[in-house]
């Protein structure tokens, strides 16, 4: 809706102008006759006087429409000019919502894993084999349960359970990775995880390629396992849970409903805290480029570009007890004229400042 009043201001505008434009040249060629008929006038002398007065005349009121006609020009401009900005501001509150949308949509999905890794960390086969963690047999049963799980939670790529020495000792998927015995006690996430207070903590990493995962990009949440699977038990090892982000986000970013028109020159991303982007609608420059994002009101708002592109993003809001990360949801759309003249869809891409 903000657009299509958009283009009727822009129409509206120049329609306007055309016929200001027909009207101004009337005036001009009413004038010119009206100068024309004054000397023919004089040079009739007598006789002439009297056309003379009606050609005066006619001058006068050519030069009054003339004034009328500049007043309708500025008026015109401003109403124009006015409806411009109101459409675009409507515009601009309008993608900065579905901006948040966005970044919502992905806190809600992300705080549940929060809690599944929290959940399952107390689960009795996770703690047991963290409580006898060179048992081959108990091994053997949590990475069957954690398999029964990943039957069920297809969002994840994998879960695993380390001993306090970082040793992976369990996994959901050992036929395929084949993880058991890893040592994982330098990952930054295992580190925060182990010094979790309670087991109402978790830690989280950035989005992130594992190599261990067959490079696939992750979102990891991780937590204590404790003894007896209290909340305030002693550390026995740590369980993770890696959210299969490739397959997962690209349904976030597409969830909007635009028409075809709209969606091919629509792009709607997900960027870090650092401005990193770590999910696009059309796939491109994810956990690669950054955003050069012109920030004014932290939590949200929208601006044009040089080409007339808008850009529209929203700060997360968080979810329940989970807080975010500090990411944006962002959409980038490329105005009409735009994408009649062929520009691609994209935003300006640069070095976060």
């Amino acid at each position: 809706m903000p657009e299509r009043i958009l283009q009727v201001a822009t129409d509206m505008s120049q329609l306007a102008n055309e016929k200001i434009t027909e009207i101004k040249g009337v005036t001009r060629a009413t004038r010119t006759l009206a100068l024309n008929a004054l000397i023919e006038a004089a040079r009739a002398g007598e006789v002439g006087r009297g056309f003379g007065v009606v050609a005066n005349e006619v001058k006068e009121i050519s030069q009054r429409v003339t004034v009328i006609t500049e007043e309708l020009e500025q008026m015109f401009d401003r109403l124009a000019l006015d409806l411009e900005r109101t459409a675009q501001t409507a515009r601009g509150d309008r993608f900065s919502d579905l901006s948040r949308y966005i970044v919502e949509l992905m806190d809600r999905n992300l705080y549940e894993r929060s809690c599944d890794v929290r959940w399952w960390a107390t689960d009795g086969a996770v703690v047991d084999v963290c409580e006898n963690p060179d048992n081959g047999e108990i091994a053997a049963h949590t990475s069957q349960r954690l398999g029964v799980i990943l039957d069920s939670y297809t969002v994840y790529l994998d879960l695993w359970v380390a001993d306090c020495n970082g040793r992976i000792i369990a996994t959901g998927r050992p036929d395929k990775y084949r993880l058991v015995g890893t040592d994982i006690s330098h990952m930054p996430w295992f580190r925060d995880a182990m010094r979790c207070r309670n087991g109402g903590e978790y830690a989280v990493a950035d989005i992130a390629r594992n190599e261990l995962l067959g490079n696939a990009a992750t979102a990891t949440y991780a937590t204590a396992v404790r003894r007896g699977g209290k909340a305030d038990g002693d550390v026995i090892g740590v369980m993770g849970v890696f959210f299969d982000w490739e397959n997962q986000a690209p349904m976030v970013v597409k969830a909007l409903n635009f028409s075809d028109e709209e969606r091919a020159r629509t792009r709607v991303m997900l960027i870090d805290s650092k401005n990193r982007i770590i999910a696009a609608s059309d796939g491109q420059g994810v956990l690669s480029e950054q955003m050069k994002l012109e920030v004014k009101d932290p939590k949200r708002g929208s601006y044009l570009l040089a080409d007339g592109a808008l850009v529209a993003y929203a700060l997360t809001p968080g979810y329940e007890t989970y807080q975010g990360l500090g990411w944006r949801g962002v959409i980038v759309q490329q105005s009409r004229n735009a994408s009649r003249n062929g520009d691609k869809p994209a935003p300006k891409l640069a070095e976060a400042s």
